[in-house]
């Protein structure tokens, strides 16, 4: 019975990710499974307000440092300012326009909304299929994609085969993309955690955490081709802004100090040493720390990533045209019923 059970198990949830193809998943249990009550404004206002929040810390940041050289040297803090206002636009606008103008799946949906994503999803599929095309086509050497899966997946495109499409895509996300999502953010959390035992510095640390991780989040939107929606996309960014203001709180402090401390006369009389010691200490931890804290950066967007591709694969697969025959049919009987009351009022 137990062997039974697990095989019927097993049976719906193939069905399940295959969309629910053979009628075995309708749209209203898709909306009872998957989707949630949600309010779209409120997510798009939220994923703003986090977003300029993170601009406000990276503003706020690069105008202290300007400030401070502009202290020490008036034309070295003129040339700081302009740096600054580089760097501002280059490591915070430019990844952050790029991220938001990436398209992403309609999954969160009803009976009356599950046509409409059905269309855009299928859309958005094949923009992504085209783009993973020409970028292995036209960048040598770039190797994110297995060129022999991104070869049926163009000839698939071609011939207008949209399993084809499908198929091609889901095995490209759980082979070479899921590897060079790996690379990425390993590459990330490198740079965070040497950046920042380099640095020694809370505002230069907070600033190389919010342009590391922002840069990680456009790399991996990047690379799958469409960005988590919007309320996905500001728990990540409201993420990378914690991390931010964690890597603050880390520069600001002297962990190594404390440990020298703890070490009593060992230490005492060998300033150096004790100095040494807490540069290492410090330097280690706020490097381990930032570079954890990108790590859980890349892969909570490429857990929504991949989220929201199994979901719009299986909403693909849901028959929504029994709710519109249901909705036709409700019109239909409204309508008898109203000229019924019409022809009973004019009767009287």
């Amino acid at each position: 019975m137990a062997k039974k059970k697990k095989l019927e198990e097993a049976a719906a949830k193939a069905a399940e990710e295959n969309g629910g193809q053979n009628g075995k998943l309708t749209i209203y249990d898709y909306e009872q499974r998957y989707s949630k009550r949600q309010n779209v404004r409120g997510a798009k206002f939220f994923l703003r307000f986090t977003a300029t929040l993170i601009g406000i810390v990276v503003f706020v940041c690069l105008f202290f440092v300007a400030k401070e050289v502009y202290e020490f040297n008036r034309y070295a803090g003129y040339g700081a300012a302009g740096v600054c206002l580089i760097l501002f636009i280059c490591l915070y606008i430019v990844p952050l326009v790029k991220i938001m103008r990436t398209g992403y799946f309609v999954t969160n949906v009803n009976g009356f909304t599950a046509r409409e994503a059905q269309k855009h999803n299928r859309k958005l599929r094949r923009d992504i299929a085209d783009k993973i095309i020409d970028l292995t086509a036209s960048v040598e050497g770039v190797g994110w994609y297995d060129s022999e899966v991104v070869g049926r997946l163009a000839i698939a495109v071609n011939t207008g085969n949209e399993e084809g499409i499908k198929s091609t895509l889901t095995e490209l996300y759980k082979g070479s993309v899921k590897k060079s999502a790996k690379d990425l953010i390993f590459k990330s959390s490198l740079r965070s955690a040497t950046y920042s035992a380099i640095s020694q510095t809370a505002k230069v640390d907070t600033l190389l955490v919010a342009f590391v991780n922002l840069q990680l989040v456009k790399d991996l939107v990047y690379l799958y081709g469409f960005r988590p929606s919007d309320a996905r996309l500001a728990k990540i960014f409201a993420r990378v802004l914690q991390n931010s203001l964690i890597a603050y709180g880390l520069g600001g402090m002297n962990i190594g100090q404390t440990v020298v401390q703890t070490m009593g006369s060992a230490v005492k009389g060998i300033p150096i040493l004790g100095s040494a010691i807490a540069a290492v200490v410090d330097s280690s931890v706020q490097g381990l720390a930032n570079g954890t804290l990108t790590t859980v950066i890349g892969y909570q967007t490429i857990k929504y990533l991949n989220t929201e591709y199994r979901l719009q694969n299986i909403l693909d697969g849901v028959d929504v045209s029994e709710t519109q025959v249901e909705l036709e049919e409700a019109c239909s009987e409204l309508e008898t019923q109203l000229k019924k009351k019409k022809k009973l009022a004019e009767a009287v």
